[in-house]
């Protein structure tokens, strides 16, 4: 469904989501680089544990929420990948306790 655009030269980054390498390019957000690397739900809904993944990729469904470097309930296509950075699946609600941003 999504495709990278041709002839983006601007460089590459490497993440992990999940514990598993993911490469993408430099500005792509969280949630466009999930969605290039055939990753369609990135959290579970708190009440039914129901999948789900990128929607609006614009800060206004609240779809994307992932855990970003031990911080929950943060947006991924408002936030821009970077390396190193450790992505994980939100499963449920966010948790209270969370490990300090590095």
């Amino acid at each position: 469904m999504f495709q990278r655009l041709p002839d983006r030269s601007s460089g590459e980054v490497t993440f992990t989501f999940d514990g598993r390498p993911i490469t993408a390019s430099v500005g792509d957000s969280v949630a466009a680089a999930l969605l290039a690397a055939g990753i369609h739900v990135c959290r579970t809904t708190p009440a039914s544990g129901t999948p789900r993944g990128p929607y609006c990729l614009m800060g206004v469904c609240f779809e994307c929420l992932v855990r970003i470097d031990g911080m929950d309930n943060r947006q991924g296509c408002l936030v821009t990948v970077r390396e190193g950075m450790r992505v994980e699946t939100q499963r449920g609600a966010r948790t209270l306790t969370t490990e300090p941003a590095q």
